[in-house]
């Protein structure tokens, strides 16, 4: 049973370094494992609890007691109306309750404000679940860049190496000086360097969406590269007031502020209920037992009273009372308790105006960022492709002319640096692009894709 489960583990754990995740798998188990997205879900499950609540409000209160009691010393016995020096026991029964018929509207009010936060509280869900999916996108596209920039420079150590190979067979020959064989050693020792440096950068960037997506590790967690193009002549669609108007439409934190403010109005109405009358039926049924009570018969004939033993079931029946009653109570003075709860549910409605102006102005405020972002990204994306297609050309005059000796070492590995650097700036660019785009797509309510 041990080597079977041990086998099983093994299996297990070899299937998820094996899974290699697309861009949607991880927005998928991010939101469904990701605990800020739980907690909101606990806190929406609070809500629904809340509404329910109120919606019960609206049934009759019932209620019933039962009681046993032991009396000791002097005692009415309620058969005499007189007192006795004795110990009595009895018993009493009780069931009853109220129906509230009009409290200014105030429980539907409730239910109605209810219904309306337990909304808000849905979109203020979606709303993480969306900015989980945006920061986890974010988190993919840094490891497809981390990955570029990696390729690269492995790259340039690889075109560096032969070059030493090269060098040295020259040396040997006693075609060049060893001092070119240094520099070029030289420089190779710094392009490890930055190789370990960029693939530290990768390793960072496999960490910080394990995290995201809570995996206790990232070993064995890899993710599917797309083939990505960006071409030169794409333009950014719609503009920002085209963006916005879908924006409103569909974004859940302008629906979770829109819902609050209704919430707050109902608030307000309940606060003005409470100056209205209320009025409560009212119900009971009562009956009791006590061991001391005498069964009182009258005969017909001679008209004798004689007093005998009073069974319980005979006393319980005989005892019941029932009632029914209506109840109004007018407020008239309560120390201002109503009007200050009214004027501040009336800050409330204020400040909930405030807050869905303001979250209409943040979000407006974040599209513009990013489609500029995107307008410049897309500026610098296609003048570094102009810049790599300038660079590679020249290094490779530059290669050429080194390889005969009509360059120095130093020229050689400026060069190469150029090259790397104007390489970084594109896939920095490249991908800076698409994120932008993609942000100005999740305004428009489009899903995270990075395969169109």
């Amino acid at each position: 049973m041990l080597l079977f489960t041990l086998l099983i583990i093994s299996q297990s754990s070899l299937f998820s370094q094996q899974k290699v995740w697309s861009l949607e798998d991880c927005i998928i188990y991010a939101v469904d494992n990701n605990i800020q997205i739980k907690q909101q879900v606990i806190q929406t499950e609070f809500q629904k609890n809340s509404l329910d609540l109120s919606k019960l409000k609206l049934l009759p209160s019932v209620n019933g007691t039962a009681s046993q009691n032991y009396s000791f010393g002097r005692s009415l016995d309620q058969t005499t109306y007189t007192y006795k020096q004795q110990n009595i026991q009895s018993n009493n029964f009780y069931v009853g309750g109220s129906l509230n018929l009009f409290n200014g509207l105030q429980n539907y009010n409730a239910i109605k404000k209810n219904e309306y936060t337990l909304l808000a509280g849905e979109q203020d869900l979606q709303n993480i679940k969306d900015n989980i999916a945006l920061s986890v996108a974010l988190d993919y596209l840094q490891i497809l860049l981390n990955k570029e920039l990696v390729s690269a420079t492995s790259d340039q150590l690889q075109i560096t190496l032969q070059q030493i190979d090269k060098t040295k067979k020259l040396v040997d020959a006693g075609s060049t000086a060893r001092g070119t064989l240094l520099e070029i050693e030289s420089q190779s020792a710094q392009e490890e360097l930055q190789l370990i440096t960029m693939k530290n950068q990768l390793d960072l960037s496999y960490l910080n969406i394990t995290q995201l997506l809570e995996l206790k590790t990232p070993v064995g967690f890899e993710v599917v590269v797309p083939a990505i193009n960006v071409d030169t002549n794409s333009i950014i669609a719609g503009n920002i007031d085209e963006i916005y108007a879908l924006a409103l439409e569909s974004r859940p934190e302008v629906k979770s502020s829109e819902l609050q403010l209704k919430a707050s109005e109902y608030d307000l109405k309940i606060s003005q209920g409470g100056r209205s009358p209320r009025i409560t039926f009212s119900h009971s049924f009562n009956t009791g037992y006590s061991d001391i009570r005498q069964k009182v018969t009258v005969d017909p004939v001679t008209g004798t009273i004689t007093s005998g033993n009073y069974p319980f079931k005979d006393q319980v029946n005989d005892n019941i009372n029932w009632g029914l009653g209506f109840t109004m109570n007018v407020p008239i003075l309560n120390g201002w308790q109503v009007n200050k709860s009214i004027s501040n549910s009336k800050l409330g409605v204020r400040n909930s105006q405030y807050s869905l102006e303001g979250t209409k102005k943040q979000l407006y405020k974040n599209i513009q960022q990013a489609y500029a972002d995107a307008v410049a990204a897309l500026k610098k994306f296609t003048a570094s492709k102009k810049a790599v297609t300038s660079m590679e050309e020249s290094f490779r005059y530059t290669e050429q002319k080194f390889n005969v000796g009509l360059v120095t070492p130093v020229d050689y590995n400026a060069g190469k640096t150029q090259l790397l650097k104007a390489q970084s700036d594109l896939a920095q660019s490249k991908y800076e692009y698409i994120f932008k785009t993609k942000v100005l797509d999740f305004y428009k309510g489009i899903p995270l894709n990075l395969v169109k």
